[in-house]
C-alpha cells in the first residue's frame, strides 16, 4: 500500500520558519510531480507549490521568495522549507504525488495533512 507521510508541523512565531517533509513509501516504479497544498479552515485548498521530477519549480505568488521546494528521487521524498512564515500562512497543508505503479499507471495521491499554525 502506498503512503505520503508528512512531518515537520508545528507552532511558529511570525517571522519564523518552519521545514515541511514528506515521504513515499510503499511498492511504486517511481514518483512524478510532487507537491505541497493548504488548506486554512473556511477555505478551499490551494496549490503551494510543485516540483516535477525533473526540478522544475512553480509557487503560489502569495509565498514566492519566502518558500522553497525541494526533492530527493532517491528517497521518494519532498521538502518545503517556510521562511519569514506570517499568520496567513497558518493552515493543514497536504503532500500530494503523481504515483507511478508498479503497472505503470499512474494515480494522484495525497497524505493525511500536517498543521502549521503561525501566532502574531
Amino acid at each position: 500500500q502506498v503512503q505520503l507521510v508528512e512531518s515537520g508541523g508545528g507552532l511558529v512565531q511570525a517571522g519564523g520558519s518552519l521545514r515541511l517533509s514528506c515521504a513515499v513509501s510503499g511498492s511504486i516504479l517511481k514518483v512524478g510531480t510532487m507537491g505541497w497544498y493548504r488548506q486554512a479552515p473556511g477555505k478551499q485548498r490551494d496549490l503551494v507549490a510543485s516540483i516535477t521530477r525533473e526540478g522544475r519549480t512553480n509557487y503560489a505568488d502569495s509565498v514566492k521568495g519566502r518558500f522553497t521546494i525541494s526533492r530527493e528521487n532517491a528517497k521518494n521524498t519532498v521538502y518545503l522549507q517556510m521562511n519569514s512564515l506570517k499568520p496567513e500562512d497558518t493552515a493543514v497543508y497536504y503532500c500530494n504525488a503523481d504515483i507511478v505503479d508498479l503497472r505503470a499507471s499512474i494515480k494522484s495521491q495525497w497524505g493525511k495533512g500536517t498543521l502549521v499554525t503561525v501566532s502574531s
